[in-house]
Parts: structure tokens; C-alpha cells; sequence
């Protein structure tokens, strides 16, 4: 039994378990679990363990008296064993509503010749709480001004009753005031007006012969609704009849013959604008002070099927995400049918596309009821973007209306696609190696990872990192680029094979990840004979085949050495020949041609030796120009002057140290 505030804790006995360690109890849940309790388990020793049932959330017991659950014992054995009790909460009430009358005013008549004790109405007050608290005392207070009363309240039923015969004449109302209070002193207070009625013998009498309602709203003006005679028991003035309508918009009265009335309709109804209309007749004589008597005539106005539903939007837009379980609610549509019955009952339906219009969505349902909208099957947002459908809503009238409304199904992407690594290819071949000199200075480009992501948005957003390598502080990559670059240059304690372990991720919730395998080879070399693609030693022979490299190129360089060496050697010789001849381009016997063929090309604005020789200590060929050899004679005596002194002549001036026999 609860009757306590919000955290409250409630002991209840622990579960026994025979079973000790992780076999005994482990956990206590709630079941079915609900937003008032939760349980908690404690210990004050090892030995002295109990639980509690917490209360998280208020509890009224206007909204419900009681509840019952299970709490469930689980140990921590392997298949774990559960015990279970039941629980009952019993809600006690607390004095937390006041009385509420069911009118803020009350409203009486009363005859002025009514006999003492007469009832004039009943006033009732509800309490929603149990017990005392919900039982209602009333009390009648007087109103200002005014010393006794002729009225008395029952204090159970709440019966306003006369005291004394009225006096039309001294008071035509009565305003009174009446308190409730229930068992716990809340209370509340209403005003009861009491209108004492003048009494004459007799009143005009209203008699009604026929009498038509429901009217279709279609009816024409001038339809007869109803028949009445008036009549009054008195004769002279007091029974003489006038009868009036209060209101004459839609209607009308018309005399028929003697004291017989006819109620008419003048205008065209509508049951949407006013369903409902309520006709007074009022029937006086002319007595003094004259009589009256209200004959009211409720005149109800039928539907036509004369509205088409009318959707409360003009277009809809529903979002579902991908890979949704199949008939997920993805929203609803609504239309309203201003009539009523079956005229108004509005059922929804997909409405048939036309073939101009695109194919049929076999996707999306809609229930004809209450116009939640369906998807019947998980959606790809890589395949189907967003489609459109048209819902119809038609009414059950004769014939039927309807109304269409476009629906527009976008769907959102999910995270379901892990990022595709394009290079370097991950298939089950043997992956390619990377060449890095080992010149190279830190930022060298090595590689670049290339990954792409089928989903969008921020799902498709690529990072890159390195997860694993063999020299990680050696290497970096770009966080947005994939570029696999040289963190730091190569020290010849880097093994020769490296490899890395890139991690693609994308910018999910959760993310997605994939691994692209690198492979670099550390060559002084490019042209060296190790060949991307050859597999890595296994680790146990890496000491041997490094050894073995090594003796090998020690080999190739002393061979490579001794050919050089060679090879120089013979050049020294074959040059130092070639200087002994005298290679000169132009010699004294072709020097003529050479010079006037250049004069008549007009080339050459004088005439020049020019001689080739191959320097030691460079492969690079040398060009000497040599000063003109006689500046004022023409072109043509150029070839006989030139003797062999004459070249002597000049080379020495250009190579002093020269001899005639060079």
C-alpha cells in the first residue's frame, strides 16, 4: 500500500539462492517494466542482502488505483537461473481534488403558488478522490442584503427546496450561493438563480398537430415543418391568442384557418452552417397582467452528400531511412468531410498512376481507416532516392466524393556501406610494392590511398590513418588526402621492406572502416633488381638474406670498380693518340672550301679556324674560336696562304703550351 513521495524506497525480501560466487544472485529486474518503480539491489554485509523498489515517477490514483508486476531474480550461472515474485501496489488517496460542481450557475423557475417544500432543483458537485475525501456536504448561504430565506438545501442530495410560499410581486429572483465540501475540507462554490414564475389561472395552450424532423438540408423554402392550434381556457381578453417566432431568418409562421399555425421555412438550409435549429413559438393573451406559454420546436437538419473530403494539407512529405523493417510507419495523411454519417466517412486509397505518369510503387501502403502511411519493404537509398505517390480519400456517399493529394516519400541515407578501397587493389593477388630511394627527404610522396563511399553526406566523408606499420614513426598520411608520405629520411637501420596498414573510415554514426595493405621498398637504387611484387622473407631468414645481399653487392661494386677503372684507363690512351694526330676539323687542305662556302653564305662576316679537342678529366666536347687569321684578305687567298707555321702560329697563341709536333 503506497502513499508516498517521488524516490520513496520500499524493502523487499532478496531472493535465496543455495548456489555461492558468480551462481548465486547476480541482478533483479522488473517485468513488465514500467516508468512508476525500479529496483535496486543492496547489501549491508555479505551475508545481509535486500532489495528495493524505487519510485521514479508520481503516482495518482485518480488515474489508476493498483498495479501488479513481477520481480525477477537472475543468477549469474551459465544457463542462468531465474526466480520470480509478484508484486501488488495498492494506490491510497490522498485529499488532493476539490469538489467541482457540474455548473458554475444553476438556473430555476419556480411558480409563485408552488406549496411549501417544493422542490426548486438539484445542484451536484463531484469529487474524483475515494473515502471521506470524496464525500460532498452542501451548504446554502444567503446571498448580500438578504436577512432569511425562503429556500433550504439538502445536505446529501443537494435539493433546493421552498420554505414558505413566494411572492412574485415582493421578489421575482432569487440568487443564492451553495458550498461543497468534501470529507478533507476542500470546497467549491456555485451561484443558483432562482426566477419565480407569475401565475395566472389559465395560460395560452400550445398543441402541436404534426410535427417534421429531421429536414434534408435540400429542402425547398415553403416546406410546411410544422402544425399547431393554440387555445386558452379563459374567454374575453385573457382568451384572446397571439402567437410570434423569435426567430424568422430561415423560418416563418403562417395562419391557416381559425387558431391553427403552420411552420415554414423561407430560405435554403445548409446542415454545415447550422445543424441544429431551435424554433419558440410563443402563444400570449391579452390578459393584464396577459399569460404566455413556449412552445419550442428543435428542428434538426439532415446531411447530403454535398462536400468532398478536403485533406488538412495540400501536399505531404514523409522521410523514412534505409533499410527500414518492412511496414514501418512512416506518418499519416487526413481529410475532413463536412458532412456527416456515411456521407462523411472518409476511407483513403492509393490512387491508380498512369502509365505517362511513371510506374506503379509496389512500396507504399496506406490504410483506408485512419490514413497512416506504410512502407512495405526495406528501402536502399543507393537505388530509390525519393518517390511519389497520390493518395485518394473518398467519402461513402451517393455518389461518392473524392479528393487526391500528392505524397512525397524521401528517403534518408543510413550508414550501410564501409568504404571501398580503389588503390591499392586488396584482391587476393600479391599486393605491388612502393619503390622509395633512399635519398629521399621527408614529405615524399610514396602512395596514395584511393577509397570511395556509396552512401552520402557526412556517411560518405572518407579519413585516413595509419593503423599499423613496420617503422610506424617513418611514414605519415593525409588525414583527408590519402597521400602516404616519408615522415622522416631514411636511416640505414629502416629495414628494406616496410609495410603498412591504412585505415579508411567514414564519418558515420557508428563509422565504418576498411584496410588498404601498403608495401614500400627501401632502394639506394631504383634500378635495382628486387621487383615490386616479390614476397617479404619470412622473419626467421631476414638475418641470412640480408648477408647474402650484401656479399652480393659487395661483389658487383669491386667488378663495377675494376671495369671503370679499365675502361678509363683505355680512354687516357685513345685520347692521348688522337691528340698526336692533330684532330683538327679544318685542315689546311679543306680549309679553303670550308671558308668560302661560308663567306657565300654570308654566314660568317670573317674568317675563323675552329678546332675540336676532348679534354682530360671531362667527356665534354670543347669549342675554340680562334682569332681571325688574316682579318683584311679576302675569302678566296685564305687557302694557299695557310702553311703548316702559320697553324702553329696561331694554336700556339690559343695553347701556349702546344708543341709543333701536337
Amino acid at each position: 500500500h503506497l502513499h508516498s513521495d517521488l524516490g520513496s524506497r520500499f524493502p523487499l525480501e532478496a531472493a535465496q539462492d543455495l548456489d555461492i560466487g558468480s551462481n548465486t544472485v547476480q541482478a533483479y529486474s522488473i517485468s513488465p517494466e514500467n516508468e512508476y518503480f525500479s529496483v535496486a539491489y543492496r547489501s549491508r554485509s555479505e551475508d545481509d542482502k535486500y532489495i528495493e523498489l524505487v519510485l521514479e515517477k508520481p503516482l495518482d490514483r485518480e488515474e489508476q488505483s493498483e498495479m501488479s508486476f513481477s520481480v525477477i531474480a537472475v543468477d549469474g550461472g551459465s544457463p542462468p537461473r531465474t526466480g520470480t515474485t509478484e508484486v501488488k501496489i495498492v494506490i491510497l488517496d490522498v485529499n488532493d481534488n476539490p469538489p467541482i460542481f457540474t455548473q458554475e450557475r444553476y438556473f430555476g423557475k419556480v411558480l409563485e403558488n408552488m406549496p411549501e417544500g417544493s422542490v426548486v432543483l438539484t445542484v451536484l458537485a463531484r469529487d474524483q478522490d475515494a473515502g471521506v475525501y470524496g464525500e460532498i456536504s452542501y451548504q446554502l448561504s444567503h446571498a448580500l442584503g438578504q436577512s432569511d430565506s425562503a429556500f433550504v438545501i439538502d445536505p446529501i442530495t443537494g435539493e433546493i427546496k421552498t420554505t414558505k410560499p413566494l411572492d412574485f410581486e415582493a421578489a421575482q429572483s432569487h440568487e443564492l450561493r451553495v458550498s461543497a465540501t468534501d470529507g478533507g475540507g476542500l470546497s467549491a462554490i456555485c451561484k443558483v438563480l432562482v426566477e419565480v414564475v407569475d401565475v395566472n389561472d389559465n395560460a395560452p395552450e400550445v398543441v402541436v398537430s404534426s410535427f417534421s424532423s429531421p429536414l434534408p438540408e435540400n429542402t425547398a423554402p415553403g416546406t410546411v415543418v410544422a402544425l399547431f392550434t393554440v387555445r386558452d381556457r379563459d374567454s374575453g381578453a385573457n382568451g384572446k391568442i397571439s402567437c410570434g417566432l423569435e426567430d424568422q431568418l430561415f423560418f416563418s409562421l403562417r395562419p391557416a384557418y381559425k387558431n391553427y399555425y403552420e411552420l415554414v421555412t423561407v430560405s435554403a438550409l445548409d446542415r454545415e452552417e447550422t445543424a441544429r435549429y431551435i424554433l419558440r413559438v410563443t402563444a400570449a393573451d391579452a390578459g393584464s397582467p396577459p399569460l404566455t406559454s413556449t412552445q419550442t420546436f428543435t428542428v434538426d437538419i439532415s446531411d447530403v452528400n454535398d462536400n468532398a473530403p478536403v485533406f488538412n494539407q495540400t501536399s505531404y512529405t514523409m522521410y523514412v531511412r534505409e533499410n527500414n523493417v518492412p511496414t514501418v510507419f512512416v506518418g499519416a495523411v487526413s481529410a475532413a468531410d463536412a458532412d456527416v454519417g456515411l456521407n462523411g466517412k472518409v476511407s483513403y486509397s492509393l490512387a491508380a498512376v498512369q502509365a505517362a505518369e511513371g510506374p506503379w510503387c509496389s512500396c507504399v501502403s496506406v490504410n483506408s481507416e485512419n490514413g497512416h502511411v506504410f512502407v512495405l519493404r526495406p528501402l536502399d537509398y543507393e537505388r530509390l532516392r525519393q518517390t511519389e505517390v497520390t493518395v485518394s480519400a473518398s467519402d461513402a456517399g451517393s455518389p461518392p466524393l473524392r479528393a487526391n493529394v500528392s505524397v512525397r516519400l524521401v528517403v534518408l541515407d543510413e550508414n550501410d556501406n564501409a568504404p571501398l578501397v580503389l588503390y591499392p587493389g586488396q584482391d587476393s593477388s600479391p599486393a605491388s610494392s612502393e619503390l622509395v630511394p633512399v635519398s629521399a627527404e621527408a614529405g615524399y610522396l610514396i602512395t596514395k590511398v584511393v577509397a570511395v563511399d556509396a552512401d552520402s553526406g557526412q556517411n560518405s566523408w572518407l579519413s585516413y590513418h595509419l593503423l599499423r606499420a613496420s617503422e610506424p614513426g617513418l611514414f605519415t598520411v593525409g588525414v583527408h588526402s590519402g597521400e602516404v608520405r616519408l615522415r622522416r629520411p631514411v636511416t640505414e637501420r629502416d629495414s628494406v621492406r616496410q609495410k603498412l596498414l591504412v585505415l579508411v573510415r567514414d564519418n558515420g554514426k557508428p563509422p565504418l572502416s576498411a584496410t588498404a595493405a601498403v608495401s614500400a621498398l627501401l632502394l639506394k637504387d631504383l634500378s635495382d633488381e628486387r621487383l615490386p611484387g616479390h614476397s617479404s622473407p619470412a622473419p626467421e631468414d631476414q638475418a641470412g638474406s640480408l648477408t647474402t645481399y650484401l656479399i652480393i653487392a659487395l661483389v658487383c661494386v669491386s667488378l663495377l670498380f675494376l671495369v671503370s677503372t679499365a675502361l678509363f684507363v683505355a680512354r687516357k690512351v685513345c685520347k692521348r693518340k688522337e691528340l698526336k694526330a692533330g684532330h683538327v676539323l679544318y685542315g689546311a687542305d679543306n680549309l679553303q672550301s670550308g671558308l668560302a662556302d661560308g663567306a657565300a653564305a654570308g654566314s660568317l662576316p670573317r674568317a675563323y679556324c675552329y678546332e675540336i679537342s676532348l679534354t682530360t678529366g671531362s667527356g665534354n666536347s670543347e669549342f675554340k674560336f680562334l682569332k681571325p687569321i688574316l682579318p683584311s684578305v679576302p675569302p678566296q687567298h685564305c687557302g694557299n696562304g695557310f702553311s703548316r707555321e702559320n697553324l702553329y702560329f696561331q694554336c700556339h697563341n690559343q695553347f701556349p703550351s702546344y708543341s709543333m709536333s701536337e
